[in-house]
């Protein structure tokens, strides 16, 4: 199982890069961030600069939308790292959340998400595609190879994402939905006649590495608790659209029942006053949290679920200290797990 980490671009826009470069050097394989460029600085300019002090790790976003950024420019922004820094690029799409509500907008449809994600695959893999009656293509950009990953929690975005994606980005940590989740992906694969083992499976969530006191693991639900109420805001979505009986799973939608709106100005910050209701038995399925041992338990579930990456995401108070503790606790034992010996 690949390990990613998920950034945001807080300024300075420095110390996002350096976390990149540590993270590298702990064997992080991806470095994602969000993608919302009224609330933090511009990540592609960013990732430019991860790649210079890199040499291996993969960059993207987690995730951009098919509303604010457009389809041929993003296309031709990866295209450019790719010839520059090599094909270390990556491409997490969905319908669009707090770029496009901060701008007084509503997220995307599925059939635009399902047309941008051909325009700018094809583009991206030096392909010509057809944009109404023109077709185009970027000519310099033969040699381009940028994967597509979708991310999303609805029954028809799960569809859609089996049908279509190269992976599917679930942003929470909880093993049955997660279950849940791949399943629904896979099964639309085939249906498309895809290879379902052909579509990558990463799961993205807060991680915080505690002592295993329970005076860390508070103070650990407290940094994270901002999570559940993200991924609330998508489900209150999904809730609104099929209803609370839909094929959903009940862990997915019966915690919001006490949300009571967002404000986007917390939004994927520790202390986020609008994450109140989420109860502590949420964060602690939503999240990765306790020992390096706890760690490894789940991770080792999730990649028993066929999860290929887990992306943490590193927003709370022990950035550096998480990516020293996986690079020195997790990720080695994660590669080769150590199996106990008796000798007679």
């Amino acid at each position: 199982m690949d390990i990613g980490v998920v950034l945001q671009c807080t300024p300075p826009a420095s110390r996002v890069v350096e976390l990149a470069r540590v993270a590298e050097t702990h064997g992080f394989s991806h470095v994602w961030t969000f993608d919302s460029h009224l609330l933090w600085q511009e990540p592609y300019v960013i990732y430019s600069q991860i790649l210079a002090v890199t040499r291996k790790v993969v960059v993207g976003p987690m995730v951009t939308n098919p509303a604010t950024r457009d389809w041929t420019v993003t296309a031709s922004t990866f295209a450019t790292l790719n010839e520059m820094f090599g094909n270390r690029t990556i491409c997490g799409i969905g319908r669009g959340d707090s770029a496009v509500r901060t701008l007084g907008g509503r997220p995307s449809n599925l059939a635009t998400l399902r047309e941008s994600i051909g325009v700018i695959r094809e583009l991206g893999n030096g392909r010509p595609v057809s944009l109404g009656d023109t077709t185009v293509r970027l000519p310099w950009a033969a040699d381009s190879r940028l994967p597509v990953w979708v991310a999303g929690y609805g029954p028809r975005a799960l569809d859609l994402t089996g049908e279509v994606a190269d992976g599917f980005i679930l942003q929470l940590a909880d093993p049955d939905i997660a279950a849940w989740t791949i399943a629904r992906v896979r099964a639309a694969a085939e249906r498309a006649g895809r290879d379902p083992s052909e579509v990558k499976i990463c799961v993205a969530a807060p991680a915080y590495i505690t002592d295993g006191t329970e005076a860390a693991l508070k103070h650990a639900r407290e940094q994270c608790r901002w999570f559940g109420g993200m991924v609330g805001n998508h489900v209150a979505d999904i809730v609104a659209r099929y209803g609370a009986d839909a094929a959903i799973p009940a862990a997915l939608t019966d915690y919001i029942a006490g949300r009571q709106g967002y404000d986007y100005n917390q939004h994927g910050r520790a202390g986020n006053t609008h994450a109140e209701f989420v109860p502590d038995a949420i964060v602690d399925r939503f999240c990765v949290l306790g020992t390096p041992d706890d760690h490894l338990a789940r991770l080792h579930e999730l990649e028993s679920l066929g999860v290929d990456q887990f992306a943490v995401y590193l927003q709370h108070d022990a950035k550096t200290s998480t990516l020293d503790a996986y690079g020195e606790s997790v990720l080695p034992r994660l590669a080769h797990p150590v199996t106990a010996t008796t000798t007679e």
